[in-house]
């Protein structure tokens, strides 16, 4: 009964076959051709009728050649995700036929594919201006994006050369960072799927990512990100305090504990995206070198090597971003033999004097740094690491502390200024693991390092490093009688020349306190969602207490300035650009890190003995 009430299936609906329409359509009657056109671009088309053509259009895969590309445009634009299983199959099937026969149409199949890696736009309209966006409340997305993804490994499967085709479309419609959070997350998750099933491409996957993140991540300094969390809670107290007012407020809700959705979201938009992405970053990492729970070191190994290229490509030359170079930290974690291979690799940059100078700088920078913060780097590795470097610094000294260079100047010791910082940086954070346990045998090792000839040489490191790094070294260094550093931190405050700039303002007395402009790579890290992933592996700056503090300084009056009460003259925290406004002699303002050290050691006041 149910095969004689159901219709016969229908071929088209109108005379002839496909195959018939085609042909006269290549002879100049374009009238069915028309027609089918028309039926194709049907909103209101049926899967039946979809699943009917598509049939018939697998059948016909030869006769859709170039001049037919109007033809296959049409169909590529065919609602196929998300209609039933039925289409889905005939529509994948269809795609495989017409790659594998007309290769021509494969740019447009794979646009296609790609254009369905975020969610599906929807449109709203406000005074007659579109302000629509791609975001979803489809329950389906996950499935869609799957099935996406079986299209993309079906092309694949019958085009080898696919991969060389798809990059270049992958970066066409990567979307802009002003689109989304669900958009950008949607698609850089899809763009990680890839290089699952397309390793070739993982290398410029990943290039791709991290360049996209790096221009968030200079875009929005890690002062912004701070002064907008600080705004929102401001606005967030003055709100609840108004609301304690609020005498219709449901009495059953009194005591109870209400955790609001926005505490971890990041007030700055920019922020907002940069913490969604590199916590997708983080979790692909976690999964291709974990297999079962247990490290994989094979995979991890490969996948090292990628984000390596990609530090030394993108990361290294880019300068003050915040947060992205914390995917090296993180995959360093693992396993300390990649923390070990890393710092191998920043010391073999740092080196080798084919190298610019910047770069040599900056690898400075990332070692000292990585030692400091990173938690899983034992203190035998950590004292490795400083031979290392200080005997470099010693060879740099009877090289050029007796010739004609031998003098302060950061354009031509740039890469030795940077060492000492990174040396000093260590010191300030590791100095108790150095000396915990036998404290005899941990002094005769530092009392190795020779720390006062490095401080004493004509290159006078110590008036080139951020002044909050030279000021504690100089209290610990005094402390455990390694070397004697104020002598020489007066003479250098002396010798600050001040610089008279004329403005709307009037005159402005200043002086560069980061001559290096050097940062600290491995700042703490504040995104709230992807920081959950660092922070147990984090090394966090503990505040000196009043007894460390009692330890490190002998109370002494300060010396004052006739200039010292004068607001305009104090030191301010500089910026970017390292200069700050300071009175010529006044150490104590002279002692404040800048902005680009954020969470380093504080800019605590250790006075130097008279």
């Amino acid at each position: 009964d149910e095969f004689i009430s159901s219709p016969p299936r229908k071929t088209v609906r109108f005379g002839g076959t496909l195959t018939e329409i085609l042909l006269k359509y290549k002879k100049g009657d374009t009238t069915d051709f028309e027609l089918l056109k028309h039926q194709l671009s049907d909103p209101d088309i049926k899967d039946a009728q979809i699943i009917n053509w598509l049939h018939e259009f697998r059948a016909s895969v030869a006769y859709l050649t170039k001049e037919l590309e109007q033809l296959v445009n049409i169909l590529l634009k065919l609602p196929w995700l998300r209609r039933s299983r039925e289409v889905v199959e005939e529509y994948l099937g269809f795609l495989g036929n017409l790659v594998s026969a007309q290769t021509v149409h494969l740019r447009p199949c794979l646009r296609m594919i790609v254009s369905q890696f975020v969610p599906p736009r929807i449109t709203i309209r406000e005074d007659d201006v579109d302000i629509s966006d791609s975001d979803d409340d489809d329950e389906n997305v996950s499935e869609n994006f799957n099935t996406c993804h079986r299209a993309l490994q079906t092309v694949a499967r019958y085009v080898p050369s696919t991969p060389q085709f798809l990059m270049p479309i992958l970066v066409e419609f990567f979307p802009f960072i002003n689109k989304s959070e669900r958009t950008l997350e949607c698609y850089v998750h899809n763009l990680l799927r890839v290089t699952v099933y397309l390793p070739t491409l993982r290398l410029q996957i990943l290039e791709l990512i991290v360049e996209k993140l790096l221009k968030l991540d200079v875009s929005t300094p890690q002062q912004d990100i701070e002064d907008a969390e600080e705004t929102a809670n401001n606005s967030e107290e003055k709100s609840t305090e108004e609301g304690l007012f609020d005498m219709e407020e449901d009495e059953d809700r009194k005591g109870s504990k209400v955790v609001s959705p926005s505490m971890e979201r990041m007030a700055h938009p920019l922020a907002e995206r940069l913490d969604i992405l590199m916590t997708i970053l983080f979790s692909y990492i976690k999964d291709v070198c974990h297999v079962d729970g247990k490290l994989d070191i094979s995979s991890t190994k490969d996948l090292y090597r990628d984000l390596v290229s990609v530090f030394d490509k993108l990361i290294l030359p880019t300068h003050a971003s915040c947060h992205v170079q914390y995917f090296m930290f993180y995959i360093c974690s693992f396993k300390l033999g990649f923390a070990e291979a890393f710092l191998d690799h920043l010391w073999r940059k740092l080196q080798d004097p084919n190298n610019p100078s910047v770069i040599r700088q900056t690898a400075g920078s990332y070692i000292g740094s990585f030692l400091a913060r990173a938690k899983f780097i034992p203190i035998v590795t950590v004292k490795a690491c400083l031979d290392l470097l200080v005997n470099w610094l010693h060879k740099y000294i009877d090289n050029q502390d007796t010739g004609a260079n031998a003098y302060c100047d950061v354009a031509l010791h740039g890469p030795f200024y940077s060492t000492c910082q990174a040396v000093f940086y260590t010191l300030i954070f590791r100095h108790k693991q150095l000396l915990d346990g036998n404290l005899s045998k941990g002094l005769s090792y530092l009392q190795s390092l020779n720390f006062e000839r490095i401080v004493m040489c004509q290159l006078n490191p110590l008036k080139i490093c951020i002044p909050s790094v030279v000021n504690l070294f100089a209290a610990i260094t005094r402390k455990y009688q390694l070397v004697f550093c104020y002598t020489i931190i007066e003479r250098n405050n002396r010798q600050f020349i001040p610089v008279v700039r004329s403005g709307t303002g009037g005159d402005l007395v200043q002086t560069c306190t980061n001559p290096l402009d050097s940062f600290f790579p491995f700042d703490p890290y504040i995104l709230k969602r992807s920081k959950k992933t660092i922070d147990p592996m984090y090394q966090f700056w503990e505040e000196l207490s009043a007894e460390d503090l009692e330890n490190l300084k002998k109370p002494i009056k300060k010396g004052t300035s006739e200039d010292e009460d004068d607001d305009f003259l104090k030191g301010e925290t500089p910026q970017n650009d390292g200069v700050v406004e300071i009175a010529p002699n006044s150490y104590e303002s002279n002692a404040r890190s800048p902005v680009s050290s954020i969470g380093s050691p504080a800019d605590c006041y250790v006075p130097y003995p008279l």
